[in-house]
């Protein structure tokens, strides 16, 4: 008998064999990015739901894999031939933060989705719903040069003293440190000293992420 958290496994499974995210396996596959997420694997009220046979069809036809081959992740034999493969650690997308704050990028939670994102492996596991923004130009100095690149983690906890990356209503994109965050607002400070610190009221604010990474 399938279990609801083998069926998932399977499909974490398929995705990395294609060095994918489950975000990256929806996109591919045709489906909304965040089909897969780990939010979306129960109800709100606690009970588990199962991928529709519509969405499974639609990733073996994605990625070229049988139903046997689907069903074998399933029941844990591709540990065995994994093992065998040549396969990468999933990769994560890529935008470069002068793209950010143009509009299809991120959904209203943050997370990304659209098309027009690069992707990139990195050295490091990433919780599901991650991805890289590349730092331009010199706005983050000392602390982030040109080229650094930074792996953002929507829905990651927030604590004061958080680098966190903020986008607004009116579409801008920046890094800073998390001072306070109140019901009524934010207040933000910036990584370079030669820029001004951000208050940002709480209406004008379309989402905040914890920076978990950089590679400097």
């Amino acid at each position: 008998m399938l279990s609801h958290d083998q069926v998932w496994a399977a499909i974490d499974a398929l995705a990395a064999r294609h060095s994918l995210s489950a975000s990256g396996l929806a996109k591919r596959a045709g489906l909304d990015s965040t089909a897969f997420n780990k939010s979306k694997r129960r109800s709100a009220d606690g009970r588990p739901r199962w991928p529709s046979t519509e969405s499974l069809a639609k990733v073996m036809e994605a990625t070229g894999e049988t139903l046997d081959e689907f069903l074998a992740m399933v029941d844990g034999r591709s540990q065995r031939s994994a093992a065998n493969q040549n396969f990468r650690p999933p990769a994560i997308p890529l935008l470069g933060f002068a793209q950010a704050g143009a509009g299809g990028f991120f959904d209203d939670a943050g997370f990304p989705v659209g098309q027009g994102w690069e992707m990139i492996d990195l050295p490091t596991a990433s919780a599901e719903g991650s991805y890289a923004l590349k730092v331009q130009g010199d706005s983050m100095l000392p602390l982030y040069r040109d080229g650094d690149v930074l792996i953002v983690q929507p829905g990651a906890a927030l604590r004061l003293g958080d680098r966190v990356v903020v986008k607004t209503a009116a579409g801008e994109v920046m890094a800073k440190v998390l001072v306070r965050q109140s019901a009524g607002a934010i207040e933000l400070l910036s990584l370079n000293p030669e820029h001004p610190n951000r208050q940002i009221p709480a209406g004008e604010l379309e989402w905040i992420a914890r920076i978990v990474w950089a590679s400097q």
